[in-house]
């Protein structure tokens, strides 16, 4: 399996982190976005399994992710994964969070294979910023190993 990871990842890495240890599973390359939503490779023909990762923000994917997924042409039968981390987490709240990407790619084509998310180090929320932020230390090495397994998962 040919996988590619499209990654943006603001703050502190949280995502960034989950991506890593997805792609040394899958063997990926991590394709970073700019913040303007664009990809210095964005030809994603030579992949099997493409994967889009990003922070969520005020319930969904952040914005950079969103318009990239919008860029691309028509991908009949490719199969993606989508990523996150956040503030908040549980998992009805990840397939709501989750909703905004999965029906742009849908839209493109794409069979969404598997969603994966996990509590990440948030100093965004309102007044807990002044309190040294929220879910410090996360993702920790047993967020990264869930998202290890998943990726071995998406590998079957």
């Amino acid at each position: 399996m040919n996988a590619v990871i499209y990654l943006y990842s603001y703050h502190h890495g949280n995502t960034r982190k989950v991506a890593e240890a997805m792609a040394n599973v899958l063997s990926a390359p991590i394709v970073e976005l700019e913040d303007d939503g664009t990809a210095r490779n964005s030809d994603t023909s030579g992949y099997d399994l493409i994967g889009f990762g990003a922070g969520i923000d005020r319930g969904k994917h952040y914005k950079q992710i969103l318009d990239y997924a919008e860029s691309l042409p028509q991908a009949s039968g490719k199969k993606a994964f989508i990523f996150s981390t956040a503030g908040i987490y549980n998992e009805k709240k990840k397939l709501k969070d989750h909703a905004a990407l999965r029906n742009i790619l849908a839209a493109r084509g794409f069979e969404i294979v598997g969603e994966f998310s996990c509590l990440g180090f948030d100093t965004i929320i309102g007044i807990l910023k002044l309190f040294g932020g929220l879910n410090k230390g996360r993702p920790n090495a047993e967020d990264l190993e869930r998202a290890k397994a998943f990726a071995v998962g998406l590998t079957k």
